[in-house]
């Protein structure tokens, strides 16, 4: 029953977005979208509290379903929820729900197209945090791609197809590389034991020479280093989130960027240890680099979008650092804090667009006093600012410390740099928080305050910051075991000597 509705799950968004593209009644596709996406959530959250405790310590798949799909090829489908994407499930389907309120009134145009468009995203997100065959898996990660095209393209601001184009252009040259990466390994393996095929289980601890296997831990590395994104391949990624809608930054930030991150923690490390191994200084120096360096840039922003989208390559790196160590405790603090930086993040996108709906304007400078005019958009914009600054009591802090830990036990010169990066995210969060809530008032005329749609939406994030703030247990009961299995797989893998995994 439960592997069933894995399947259901899957692809009912997908359903219902192509029949959405036949209905001429705007109001209605607002309600069946609404609809969709809170059944999407209230299964995901029926996994998440009905699946008994004892399932999430073996490091194994709660729910899977193996059906032959294309048997010429070996290709199957195959689905795995462990809790590890469980929780980034939870996250996606929750951010769904609320990009559909989000964009209640803000989307007057194509709004069926839209809303087909979100629903199909929703799907491809989905399919990529569940396959456990690489066909499978690279068939969803295109999929989740041309919906967000579309979303930037049409409903987008400013230099909308410029932004649209450019993501397109990153994205699918990241996925070209991976995809001869994937079909190498493929080749390999089918030519080693005479069974081509595309499961993980299967292909993980396939044999390839140390020349082979850094050009294509090198493909994938940098297919998901692309999505995540990292210094220096993130350019693409401000523009993409000044010229998008509100729903499509919440999206993008909340749940597409975590695509990277998951595709190096359940694919890049687990294929091959070996190469990832030795990448390891190349992965340090890349995500100390961005963690300093979108720090900086995001201080120098006037845009308050432009503000928060540096502030997530900055956040992902600290993600990707945890990553790459590679022991229990950073790879679960990694976990936790891409949940936290979806919530949080996507809650700031939310209120840099009902502060533009408000003022007609996004430019920080623009602001000022907000406070006194509308005390709930303040408290609320305040709360999501000090989780993004790692607070204690808020959920960005528990993340962030496990990975600095974890850091600290393999590298602790490497985790004191790691503390500095985070230091500096401060200056420019505690600049926002100055600059648009406190002091003179720079915004003529009536700010009004939030509305009960906005407040609804607002109101569960502002709830999962502090209840995974004050018990973060919520979360890493469920992750610690998958996390036990993946670290004891990779470790055992991976040489000795210079260059080991932790």
């Amino acid at each position: 029953m439960l592997n069933a509705s894995l399947t259901f799950l899957l692809f009912m968004p997908l359903a219902a977005g192509v029949s959405m593209l036949f209905e001429k009644d705007d109001r209605v596709v607002r309600w069946i979208s609404l609809l969709i996406t809170s059944a999407a959530l209230g299964i995901s959250l029926m996994f998440f509290f009905a699946l008994s405790p004892s399932y999430f310590s073996f490091g194994r798949w709660l729910l899977h379903v193996d059906i032959p799909w294309i048997d010429s090829f070996g290709a199957h489908y195959s689905l795995g929820l462990d809790g590890i994407s469980l929780v980034l499930v939870v996250l996606s389907t929750l951010l769904f729900m609320l990009s559909v309120l989000a964009s209640w009134h803000a989307v007057r145009e194509r709004v069926a197209f839209f809303h087909a468009m979100l629903l199909v995203m929703e799907t491809g997100v989905l399919g990529v945090f569940l396959a456990t065959d690489l066909f499978l898996f690279y068939l969803f990660w295109e999929l989740m791609l041309i919906p967000m095209f579309f979303l930037i393209g049409v409903w987008g601001h400013g230099r909308r197809v410029y932004s649209a184009v450019k993501f397109l252009i990153y994205t699918i040259s990241g996925s070209l590389l991976m995809l001869l990466a994937i079909i190498g390994l493929y080749v390999i393996h089918g030519r080693q034991t005479g069974q081509y095929t595309f499961a993980l289980d299967a292909l993980t601890g396939t044999q390839v020479s140390p020349t082979v296997g850094l050009w294509l831990f090198a493909a994938f590395l940098i297919g998901f280093a692309v999505k995540v994104p990292l210094f220096p391949l993130h350019s693409w990624l401000p523009d993409a989130h000044t010229d998008a809608p509100t729903a499509g930054s919440v999206i993008l930030a909340g749940i597409l960027l975590k695509t990277g991150t998951y595709g190096l923690l359940r694919f890049g490390f687990p294929l091959f240890p070996q190469a990832a191994a030795v990448f390891l200084p190349v992965i340090f120096s890349v995500c100390l680099i961005g963690l300093f360096y979108a720090s900086w840039i995001a201080y120098a922003q006037q845009d308050i979008k432009r503000l928060v989208a540096y502030s997530s390559i900055s956040h992902l790196a600290l993600v990707v650092l945890g990553i790459a160590v590679w022991n229990d405790a950073a790879l679960a603090g990694s976990v936790l804090q891409m949940v936290n930086h979806g919530i949080t993040t996507g809650a700031l996108f939310i209120m840099v667009g009902m502060m533009d709906e408000r003022a007609h304007t996004r430019d920080i400078n623009a602001f000022g006093g907000i406070w006194s005019k509308a005390p709930a958009l303040s408290a609320f914009l305040l709360l999501f600012i000090l989780s993004s600054l790692g607070l204690p009591g808020l959920n960005n802090f528990a993340g962030e410390f496990l990975i600095l830990v974890g850091v600290f036990r393999a590298h602790p010169y490497l985790a004191a740099a790691a503390f500095a990066g985070i230091v500096t995210t401060l200056i420019y969060l505690l600049r926002l928080a100055q600059k648009v809530l406190f002091g003179p008032a720079s915004h003529d005329g009536e700010f009004r305050d939030l509305s009960f749609r906005e407040t609804a939406i607002l109101l569960p994030l502002a709830a999962l910051v502090l209840i995974i703030g004050l018990y973060p247990n919520i979360i890493l009961r469920k992750i610690e075991g998958p996390v036990r299995g993946l670290t004891t797989i990779v470790v055992k893998a991976a040489p000795s000597g210079g260059g080991r995994l932790p």
